[in-house]
């Protein structure tokens, strides 16, 4: 019989495109979703051995029956956005460090063999150099960086306490097809996608010069993937980016390329706790993952827009 893989989080973006790609593997998927955040038509495109569980990792005892019979967790369900963590710090603590401390106790009484946890660049803030090491000290500027933080270190814990191996994969802005571009925190890429498809000039927060290792999401379940079986992963903290760098106002010349439009952006105020740039080093998820980025940012970028002009009729 196949493994089961549970993916949290499995109806948004990045969990919906790893659950894709294990069942596509034939592996046997259960998602658990509470579908706050997450779409029901991001699971309209999977077919395979699945199963779907409504319930928030917040609730342990509802973790715990999800888990039974577990292989692999896919830990993906957070609540995401710095502007929102800054709004609600208190939720977003909830579901990203207690919700995360109720997937490790649940996975380590299931006796999992390895949890992926999706970590995040937030926890580096502002920090001097030109990359993000995974050996510079931890700086979140925003609780949505801190709560994110919190769950690489119970990671880490449970390794070290309870023999849970876990490997905690630090996400780069990742983007792609199905990326929710409506949210009012919704990432920039669909957001200034969306707005120049229909015309209108995308809102850069911002003089446009900070710049991001924009990572195409197959470059995301790709480190997933190596990173539930890597044999010396387990209990560490990796980069997953392509050590890329594209400032916004760069983004915004490749999509008018894509679109043949000239769309100049609106400037607005620089947000509380956004941080400059985030480039980072990616030799540990080499030499420990063997991981490469297998699709490059403007190969990514033109699919993307392909699939919003498709999704958006357009």
């Amino acid at each position: 019989m196949s493994e089961l893989y549970i993916v949290t989080g499995g109806a948004g973006f990045i969990g919906s495109h790893i659950a894709d790609r294990l069942l596509k593997d034939g592996q046997r998927v259960r998602i658990v979703d509470n579908f706050v955040t997450g779409k029901r038509s991001n699971l309209e495109v999977l077919s395979g051995d699945l199963e779907v569980i409504e319930a928030s990792i917040t609730d342990l005892e509802a973790m715990h029956k999800a888990f039974a019979g577990a292989d692999y967790v896919l830990h993906q369900a957070a609540l995401p956005s710095v502007p929102r963590s800054i709004d609600d710090p208190l939720t977003s603590h909830e579901f990203n460090a207690t919700g995360t401390l109720n997937v490790l106790l649940a996975a380590r009484d299931a006796g999992v063999k390895r949890v992926a946890y999706a970590a995040s660049s937030s926890a580096y803030g502002e920090i001097e150099g030109e990359y993000k090491v995974e050996t510079m000290p931890a700086h979140p500027l925003s609780p949505y960086g801190a709560s994110k933080l919190a769950g690489e270190y119970y990671c880490q814990a449970f390794t070290a306490a309870y023999g849970l191996e876990t490997v905690a994969l630090r996400y780069f802005n990742v983007f792609g097809p199905r990326q929710d571009e409506t949210s009012h925190y919704a990432a920039v890429i669909p957001r200034f996608a969306a707005a120049m498809l229909r015309g209108e000039p995308p809102t850069i927060y911002g003089d446009g010069l900070q710049s991001r290792d924009f990572t195409y999401i197959d470059n995301v379940v790709y480190g997933n993937l190596l990173a539930l079986r890597a044999p010396d992963a387990a209990g560490a903290i990796i980069n997953m980016a392509t050590g890329g760098r594209v400032s916004l106002l760069d983004l915004i010349e490749k999509l008018n390329r894509l679109l043949g439009t000239t769309i100049a952006p609106r400037h607005d105020a620089a947000r509380t706790g956004d941080i400059k740039h985030s480039r980072a080093d990616i030799e540990l998820a080499a030499e420990l993952l063997d991981y490469a980025p297998i699709v490059d940012f403007d190969a990514g970028l033109a699919r993307t827009v392909a699939w919003y002009r498709q999704y958006l009729g357009m």
